[in-house]
């Protein structure tokens, strides 16, 4: 056992729950591990000793060669919709610790992700890649670093150990936080495969953890569904303003938290094109940039049918108010996206032209082909890196005539575009340069400074101008779920 002095403070929440909701499982040792990125500011906030993490008992820790104190190890149960199609799933490679009760009394699940194989391994290895697992280091840190809400990632370990997949690679292991991992596959697992009342506990642990204020409610799954949409619908437009690809939208991968999970085959859009894909085995582009917003209300009424048994004994009745509930989502994406685009464009206020002024703006990108990070940073500060046109010109005489007809000054409307234009994201070819030197060359440095980088994207400085220049390529970029 490590003890408590590293800051370990667990509790088994979940591990409460109905047995039939996961299975116990140990993480599965590994040969030799090693640190290799310790997220020091998360570390501090969830309570634990830094330095006793980086200890060799804190490292064996991170690895799942030693169990903390406190710890119930569990791999969870779950379905999923992928691409469309249902599947049992579950944790194949990854085992929950417990809940990290923190010094402010905040909960969030600690995950090794990578530890071995599981009774929901389905023939895999249970094992990770170093270069996926600081993949999803890299890209949620820079979602958290965009105020977007998302799991974190605490460190990165390597096992001293190879895994097998088109080729041999270095094995590692990922210490994921996350408000939960409770997802819609969670819900559509319970509702395939246990009893009403099993459902009825999985949704009273939902709404303890993520929804209390709505504990009291009479009618408390429909609230629930209402918050999960709610936040959803917030969620998915903050991913639309940054030009955000999650890449691999199965239900299994959409949490009830209202968090981003799984780093899989996302990525960042260089050229707008709301039919950008880079995920290797989207062939269809199910999960294309413009296609998330649709993928996000099928996901949720997925969620809605595997709480009709709660909302009305009366299925008739139960469907009509699932439906009415699903049927807000599209205007409730709708106004956050539309209002995040006024601020990106130093809008204040209200007009019934907004619409049409940046859909004309969208329009023009897609056309000539403009990167969408670095279009918007352009306008930010009056410069010719974005379009280039008659139609662009004539466009931003129409937006400065907007801005003229707002009562805020064109300093406040500068800054209001400031702090909600990045400077910086995690362009394609930054991430995948900072992972060929850590996984071919074992140099962290490309990584560490990337990292540095990104960790303030509305700071607009010097030193940022490098990592928004995009190369240019002929070749499309491809991402792979690294499983």
């Amino acid at each position: 056992m490590v003890k408590k002095e590293s800051g370990w403070n667990l509790d088994n929440s979940y591990a409460k729950l109905p047995n039939s909701f996961y299975t116990n499982t140990n993480p599965t040792p590994v040969r030799s591990p090693k640190l290799i990125i310790l997220n020091y500011p998360l570390a501090t906030s969830l309570g634990f000793n830094i330095e006793e993490l980086q200890s060799d008992d804190g490292v064996a820790m991170l690895a799942g060669n030693k169990i903390p104190e406190g710890a119930a190890p569990i791999a969870q149960a779950y379905a999923g919709h992928q691409f469309g199609n249902f599947t049992m799933l579950g944790d194949g490679r990854a085992v929950l610790l417990g809940e990290q009760i923190t010094p402010e009394g905040k909960m969030f699940d600690i995950q090794l992700k990578g530890s071995g194989r599981t009774r929901y391994s389905r023939g895999g290895d249970g094992r990770a890649a170093l270069g996926p697992m600081l993949r999803e280091y890299i890209i949620s840190e820079a979602m958290h670093a965009l105020r977007i809400p998302t799991t974190q990632s605490l460190a990165v370990v390597t096992t001293g150990e190879a895994v097998i997949r088109e080729t041999e690679l270095p094995g590692a292991i990922l210490t994921r936080v996350a408000a939960s991992h409770l997802r819609v596959g969670t819900f559509e697992y319970v509702a395939q495969w246990g009893t009403v009342e099993d459902l009825r506990i999985l949704a009273d642990y939902a709404i303890e953890r993520h929804y209390p204020s709505i504990e009291a409610d009479e009618s408390r799954y429909l609230a629930l569904l209402d918050a999960v949409i709610k936040r959803q619908a917030e969620l998915i437009a903050k991913w639309m303003l940054v030009g955000f690809i999650h890449g691999v939208m199965n239900t299994d991968n959409m949490t009830i938290s209202g968090e981003t999970i799984d780093y899989g085959p996302c990525a960042f859009m260089d050229t707008y094109d709301p039919a950008t894909v880079f995920s290797s085995i989207d062939i269809q582009g199910r999960y294309s940039y413009g296609n998330q917003p649709y993928i996000g209300a099928w996901n949720l009424s997925r969620f809605a049918e595997t709480l009709l048994p709660l909302l009305d004994e009366n299925q008739e009745m139960a469907i009509e108010k699932a439906q009415e509930k699903i049927s807000n989502f599209s205007t409730l994406y709708h106004s956050h996206w539309l209002s995040g685009m006024r601020s990106k464009l130093g809008i204040f206020n209200e007009d019934k032209e907004d619409e049409s002024l940046i859909n004309d703006l969208l329009d023009i990108m897609k056309k000539q082909h403009a990167d969408y990070t670095n279009t918007f940073r352009a306008l930010t500060f009056d410069s010719q890196d974005g379009c280039v046109s008659q139609e662009f010109t004539q466009w931003k005489e129409k937006w400065q005539a907007r801005l003229e007809r707002q009562p805020e000054t064109s300093d406040l409307a500068k800054k209001l575009m400031k702090n909600n234009n990045p400077s910086v994201i995690p362009r394609n070819h930054r991430v995948e340069e900072a992972l060929e030197a850590a996984v071919e060359r074992s140099d962290f440095s490309v990584m560490e400074r990337l990292l540095a980088i990104l960790s303030n994207p509305y700071e607009h400085s010097a030193e940022q101008a490098e990592y928004s220049v995009v190369p240019a390529s002929t070749t499309p970029y491809r991402t792979y779920c690294g499983t």
